[in-house]
């Protein structure tokens, strides 16, 4: 009587992935789900992530159940994500020098078609967004800007408390700076009641009584700090002072202005010749956005997504960026497998036993692989951005100086 062999024969899965790639350019290319990278040299490192994959998740020993064509598009996968992490990084350079730039055009795959490629240049740094904050600041706060200023004035009528400034300026357009305004609104930026003669108290040079002059010439009457060396910031904060006091202190009348209508406290008694001056601009209308002058808004690049930035062409790609590819498109065929091998519930029969698979090892190795290189890069490019590079050359700046200063001096010997 014989007995039967009960010795398992050795059988191989239906799909495993080869040692090599053996595919050729056209294969591999074809294969792509996105197929944005085509060239051999993209190819060539598909093709050897085959091989690294093998060895990697022990093809040597144990089937892997997937393809080479999962391995190729692993691949690619990798190569966008690094490439989205590395022009994101980018983005956050250039974006305050590129405001206002030029946009691209791109199609389906997210090619260029139209413009120039930003991703890969060095920004020539515009400073252009803190220009145009400070631009509106400057207006606003009268030393500035690019808004025209102008200015009006009119005549006290005795017990005549209140008076139209829009009216004012819209009836008086014949022959005016302002002419053409027509009934646009305007904005009231200052009142004064002086002329313009009282200032020479503080600014002439041929008063004896004046300030800024006898810094100049020791004037009979000229304060104590004639005769100090002082900065010229010290000049300008006197004379903004004189000028708040000029205008509050110097005049009869206090006011209030709703609506672009004047009322004056207390009510004019008598006509005087002065004259009640006031600055102001013309509002245009324009929102934020609109086009037409500096001071409105432009068409062009307004956040990261009108930047005209390619994925990274991958001759461009270093070896420290594509050491990162392997290791992620590694992290993306374990997940490919895990899920792969999930679909057996996690163990398969075998003659009188089951075999445990570890599609949920595979999948948790995955999730935290990706996540851990992600982190990885992101860590090195925020290390690198400009503002910490000039930290950086900042510190090596500060350090050289306390070097310096411990170095002993020279004896100078006469």
């Amino acid at each position: 009587m014989s007995f039967p062999d009960l010795t398992p024969a050795s059988t191989l899965s239906a799909i495993t992935l080869p040692e090599t790639s053996t595919d050729s350019l056209a294969e591999v290319t074809s294969s792509l789900a996105i197929g944005y990278y085509t060239s051999e040299a993209f190819v060539s490192g598909a093709q050897a992530q085959v091989a690294y994959t093998y060895k990697r998740l022990g093809g040597d020993v144990l089937d892997i159940e997937i393809t080479a064509k999962n391995v190729y598009n692993h691949y690619e996968e990798a190569v966008l994500e690094y490439s989205y992490i590395v022009n994101l990084h980018q983005a956050r350079n250039a974006l305050g020098s590129a405001l206002g730039g030029s946009t691209g055009s791109f199609d389906h795959e997210g090619r260029l078609t139209e413009g120039e490629d930003v991703a890969l240049k060095y920004p020539k740094f515009q400073f252009d967004y803190a220009f145009r904050n400070a631009d509106k600041f400057s207006t606003e706060a009268l030393v500035g800007g690019t808004e025209p200023l102008y200015s009006a004035s009119f005549d006290i009528v005795v017990d005549q408390q209140d008076y139209d400034l829009q009216q004012i300026v819209s009836s008086s357009q014949a022959g005016s700076d302002w002419d053409g305004m027509g009934n646009k609104r305007i904005k009231i930026r200052q009142m004064y009641y002086v002329t313009p003669r009282q200032m020479w108290r503080f600014y002439g040079y041929y008063g004896g009584l004046n300030v800024v002059g006898d810094f100049h010439n020791y004037g009979q009457y000229a304060d104590d700090s004639t005769f100090n060396v002082i900065p010229a910031w010290q000049n300008k904060l006197q004379a903004i002072s004189y000028e708040d006091h000029l205008y509050t202190r110097t005049s009869h009348y206090s006011y209030e202005i709703n609506d672009n209508k004047l009322k004056l406290y207390p009510i004019p008694s008598s006509v005087t010749e002065d004259k009640f001056w006031f600055r102001f601009t013309v509002e245009s209308g324009n929102t934020a956005f609109s086009t037409g002058s500096y001071d409105s808004g432009v068409d062009g690049i307004n956040n990261m997504n009108t930047m005209p930035m390619e994925n990274i062409p991958f001759n461009k790609i270093n070896s420290i960026g594509q050491q990162w590819i392997r290791r992620f498109a590694l992290a993306l065929s374990k997940e490919t497998l895990g899920q792969v091998r999930g679909k057996f519930g996690g163990s398969v029969p075998i003659p009188g036993d089951n075999v445990s698979l570890n599609a949920s090892d595979l999948l948790s190795q995955s999730s935290t692989e990706q996540a851990a290189l992600r982190e990885e890069l992101n860590k090195q490019l925020d290390e690198m951005l400009y503002s910490k590079l000039a930290e950086t050359d900042k510190g090596m700046v500060e350090n050289m100086d306390a070097i310096v200063q411990k170095v002993p001096l020279k004896i100078f010997v006469g």
